[in-house]
């Protein structure tokens, strides 16, 4: 184990983030809530602690080891989360540790659960900082610092690919510090567009927009208001970030492909294909078993599509409490909440491609007990897959849904809640979409849930985002043996 280069990344990665609180600062300055001195107190504190580790600890060897990506990773969220709470302490957002850390682990994994019960009145320099970490860790802080300090190693590919949301990792460009700059234009763009049609076409303040610009783009779903979307009551609102939550859902590969004129590999893509037809049929779906409730097809058409966009797209943003829509509707929201969006996006759950993969496998072995001798290959993107990558794909949506059930047993210990509630919580904390069923709907939160279920539900989200291995490897001894 390269201890003295996993050490400097996470000094570089902190300072990284203390450089990511400035722009919150500037915001609680500009409003005048009084928590200007969290950031402040924080920003000294990671310095403090931050500037040794990366000036100090010199590795003797630059080459970044997979196993070393995959421990670097790991540490660096929990880093990032243990100190991107300390604001929500200092300034008087919450009065407990386990509290800001669950909100913290929520906002960088993308996630979007909240213990946040009183939103009147909060510092919006604060608030700020929260919806903040969506955007940082929607595309990835480890990507981040790929883009900003590509020098740090000789294979820093191992980075990506230990976050990377997705059964595989590819580079757009030969250099993985291009790949990464590259990668975060296209969602800075993105996020703009966002951000000015929300207040050129919807109206709403500069604050709000950014608020949910950046709630959207990191598929994350915090909200300035306990009502989230709903509090602004307006259609064109609903529609711009509907559009956004399936935009974001996209593989951003696909846009580079758009960037250098390649529109028609861009709608050749087989996953775009799935994703979108998933989308579309849980649509109308949807809209159709709500439709005697809401008593006119497109206003119901508007809450479907939009609750679809926001949990496939798993970024929890709400304009209805779809705990009141009948079983079948919630039923397809359950499903959407495993499946997720593309690989390669800023959403989590399993990914469309693990799911089309699955899909093939399955139909390739039902025809085998027909035609045992054919030999048959699962095709994907007009390629054959190999029977690793299958076979890997079935060991980790296994893993997925052993994870979710021991999360639910974990939390389920303390007594507080019943079943519904308990697997629901842990299977949208995997899947770092949000809201649940049942005591974690839509229209409540997770602040019911005593500390160990907290912890246990901020580990299940970190899982989530680092597709599950790189947080549990850390649990596995041989990884920090020497050599």
């Amino acid at each position: 184990m390269n201890t003295r280069l996993v050490i400097r990344l996470q000094g570089s990665i902190l300072l990284i983030e203390a450089a990511a609180m400035l722009p919150s600062l500037l915001v609680a300055l500009i409003y005048g809530d009084g928590d200007a001195m969290a950031f402040v107190q924080t920003i000294a504190l990671i310095l403090l602690i931050a500037l040794p580790m990366h000036f100090l600890a010199r590795p003797n060897e630059r080459n970044l080891r997979a196993r070393e990506g995959f421990v670097a990773v790991a540490l660096a969220w929990v880093l990032l989360s243990v100190f991107g709470a300390l604001p929500f302490l200092f300034g008087g957002l919450f009065t407990r540790f386990e509290d800001a850390f669950f909100e913290a682990v929520s906002g960088f994994t993308t996630t979007g659960a909240s213990v946040l019960t009183q939103f009147e009145g909060a510092p919006k320099g604060v608030m700020f900082w929260r919806s903040f970490t969506h955007w940082i860790g929607g595309m990835g802080v480890l990507v981040l610092t790929l883009a900003l300090l590509p020098q740090m190693s000789g294979r820093t590919s191992h980075l990506a690919r230990a976050e990377s949301p997705g059964p595989s990792f590819s580079k757009v460009l030969p250099k993985m510090g291009d790949t990464a700059k590259i990668m975060y234009v296209i969602y800075g763009v993105l996020t703009l567009l966002q951000f000015v049609l929300l207040i050129l076409v919807s109206g709403m303040s500069v604050y709000d927009a950014a608020i949910h610009a950046m709630g959207t783009a990191g598929t994350g779903g915090f909200s300035c208001y306990g009502s989230s979307i709903a509090a602004f009551d307006s259609v064109s609102a609903d529609v711009i970030i509907t559009i956004f939550m399936i935009v974001f859902g996209i593989n951003f590969a696909l846009y580079y492909r758009l960037l250098i004129g390649d529109v028609k590999g861009f709608f050749k893509s087989e996953e775009l294909h799935w994703y979108i037809g998933i989308v579309a049929v849980s649509m109308i779906s949807i809209s159709l078993i709500i439709l005697p409730q809401y008593g006119n097809f497109f206003t119901a058409l508007r809450y479907g599509s939009f609750q679809v966009s926001s949990i496939i797209s798993t970024t929890g943003f709400m304009t209805a409490d779809f705990e009141l829509w009948p079983n079948a509707a919630k039923m397809i929201l359950l499903l959407l909440m495993f499946i997720g969006s593309c690989a390669g996006s800023t959403a989590g759950g399993m990914k469309v491609v693990r799911i089309a993969l699955m899909t093939k496998t399955v139909k390739r072995e039902i025809s085998r007990t027909f035609q045992p001798r054919k030999v048959q290959v699962v095709r994907f993107e007009g390629k054959g897959v190999e029977e690793t990558m299958l076979a890997q794909v079935a060991v980790f949506v296994v893993a997925y849904i052993a994870l979710v059930l021991i999360g639910a047993f974990a939390v389920s210990l303390e007594g507080k809640y019943d079943m519904i509630t308990n697997i629901t919580a842990s299977l949208t904390c995997v899947s770092n979409v949000g809201p649940g069923l049942s005591k974690v709907g839509p229209t409540q939160n997770f602040a019911g849930y005593g500390p160990f279920a907290k912890y246990v539900l901020s580990l299940l989200m970190l899982c989530g985002r680092l597709e599950l291995f790189p947080i549990l490897v850390l649990f596995h001894p041989g990884v920090w043996r020497k050599g």
